[in-house]
């Protein structure tokens, strides 16, 4: 990754590895294909999406239950889009 990242940009990506692989699977490849291109809204959604527990994640990603806000909903689709195609 670039030495030109910010520091929240890192903290994000830090937060990003789980080591649960059911979610690592999705954020993996996010992070080091999308997320320092993405605008701003979606890196801030991202952010949101990390900040949780890992047990909300795993029910979200599993649609067991939808994520508090719409948005993250769209977001999850779109990192399992570029997982799956």
């Amino acid at each position: 990754m670039s030495d030109d990242i910010t520091l929240e940009e890192r903290k994000v990506i830090y937060r990003a590895r789980r080591g649960l692989k059911e979610i690592d699977v999705y954020f993996d490849p996010y992070v080091k294909q999308h997320y320092l291109q993405a605008d701003d809204e979606e890196k801030a959604l991202f952010k949101m999406l990390v900040d949780q527990e890992d047990p909300d994640l795993l029910d979200w990603f599993m649609e067991v239950s939808a994520p508090p806000r719409p948005e993250l909903k769209q977001l999850i689709v779109k990192l399992k889009h570029y997982v799956h195609g």
